[in-house]
């Protein structure tokens, strides 16, 4: 019997592409039978208005394995809510089906634990993608979230960053935005 996984989290950040393409993912995995499985029952059953949770599919009536619910960390309404939550239940909702599959045919999911598991993917999708006069390029959307998917999942399954690294680097790393803020850029 291998070891249970009964929670684990990660994150990934991956830009770089076109305006309004980053990805910003965080997992939490573990088994169904467990925390992670309580919770995907609750979030699924229990849909907030501008929050909607839907599983991952690769397409209409092809949900991916481990189980995997996408929960949109960001509120969009009014006029841009159409095309915001078109792309997002779209272009990155099959992103983020075929970064789960990478992380299992990578190895970071044990493929014979593919039906114990579940996975909730908390998305940042850029808003700007809900402005009518925004040009979507969704190849690029969609490789970065399937990339960042993957990363996130690599790094909850290997316990990444590890405390270590933690440790030794904390004084090396500035969060981004606190920067920014110390040079008044915000």
């Amino acid at each position: 019997m291998s070891e249970r996984i009964v929670l684990r989290s990660g994150e990934a950040l991956v830009a770089g592409g076109p305006p309004g393409t980053a990805a910003e993912p965080e997992v939490i995995i573990g088994e169904l039978d467990g925390p992670v499985g309580t919770a995907l029952a609750t979030l699924t059953g229990d849909q907030v208005p501008g929050h909607s949770r839907v599983f991952a599919i690769l397409n209409t009536d092809i949900q991916v394995r481990p189980l995997t619910l996408m929960v949109s960390k960001v509120t969009v309404k009014g006029k841009m809510a159409k095309k915001y939550t078109n792309i997002l239940m779209g272009t990155v909702q099959g992103a983020i089906a075929n970064g789960v599959l990478d992380a299992v045919r990578a190895g970071d999911i044990p493929k014979d634990r593919v039906n114990d598991l579940g996975i909730i993917v908390s998305v940042w999708l850029n808003p700007m993608v809900g402005d009518p006069d925004y040009e979507c390029d969704h190849k690029a959307l969609f490789e970065i979230h399937r990339k960042a998917t993957a990363q996130a999942i690599h790094k909850a399954m290997h316990n990444q960053p590890d405390i270590d690294w933690l440790l030794e680097n904390q004084d090396k790393i500035v969060h981004k935005y606190y920067q920014m803020g110390l040079e008044g850029k915000i």
